[in-house]
């Protein structure tokens, strides 16, 4: 293993437990506050202000990035810029938040559909749900960075969907992007080993098309190239020796499956 990878105490988790649960709240109030008529500059500031309620969070992100998240609508795969695009219903938006606890990140996303899903969108939202638990669920000591990757890929694969290759996972700690890369696709037995103390985000783009991402002018989004609707889930993932714990996502309830995500 890179001896660049900082590995993580119990006490370290314990720490990192209090973003990850401010931020999995956010995302469950969210379900409830996404509307048609709201722009994606509102929907910015609701979360600022969602997320100054708890007083010891500082947010978090790239010093020049003109916003408090990140909102990516439709074919938006990532780095979504807010600003006056007002949402309709049927829009796909996915909302991604980075934060700081004294001293330890937070970082997760989720995705919503403005109104009810269709068909094609609840295969997206499924598909990028499975294939983030399928990455969740390779994750334990004794694998390699390649399965996660391989679990990932076949979970979208399994749905007619595509993973972004682009992007990867990381992971987290004092530093919001800390060594090592978690691929979201690759071969079993391949890559970096899974050890105690790694805390990792999974958090696979999926879409419906080819996977060909480009940039726009804004210098911040990534828009699918042919114009197909893009999903994505961040979750947080704490290795131990005998198991892994999933930090950012208290399942109870109907949340206990992992076939597709809550609200849906």
């Amino acid at each position: 293993m890179s001896r660049s990878v900082p590995l993580k105490t119990s006490v370290d988790v314990l720490r990192l437990r209090r973003p990850a649960a401010v931020l999995e709240s956010l995302f469950r109030q969210l379900e409830r506050i996404i509307r048609p008529g709201m722009s994606t500059l509102q929907l910015d500031g609701i979360c600022k202000r969602l997320l100054e309620q708890n007083s010891e969070v500082r947010q978090i992100g790239y010093p020049t990035f003109p916003g408090s998240v990140c909102t990516s609508v439709n074919n938006v795969a990532a780095h979504g810029v807010p600003g006056n695009y007002v949402l309709e219903s049927g829009d796909m938006i996915t909302v991604d938040a980075t934060i700081d606890i004294q001293g330890w990140k937070g970082d997760a996303a989720w995705t919503y559909v403005v109104g009810t899903p269709d068909a094609d969108q609840m295969r997206l939202l499924r598909a990028g749900w499975r294939a983030t638990f399928a990455g969740i669920g390779a994750c334990h000591t004794g694998a390699r960075m390649g399965d996660i990757g391989y679990a990932i890929r076949e979970a979208a694969r399994k749905m007619g969907c595509t993973v972004i290759t682009d992007f990867t996972g990381h992971g987290i700690g004092r530093e919001l992007h800390e060594n090592p890369a978690v691929p979201n696709s690759g071969e079993p037995g391949t890559g970096e080993p899974i050890v105690p103390g790694m805390v990792l985000n999974i958090e696979p783009v999926v879409t419906l098309g080819s996977g060909e991402v480009v940039k726009l002018s804004d210098n911040w989004s990534y828009v699918t190239r042919d114009g197909a609707n893009a999903a994505q889930y961040e979750h947080t993932v704490a290795v131990f020796r005998d198991r892994v714990e999933l930090l950012t996502f208290s399942r109870t309830g109907r949340d206990l499956t992992v076939d597709l995500p809550p609200y849906y």
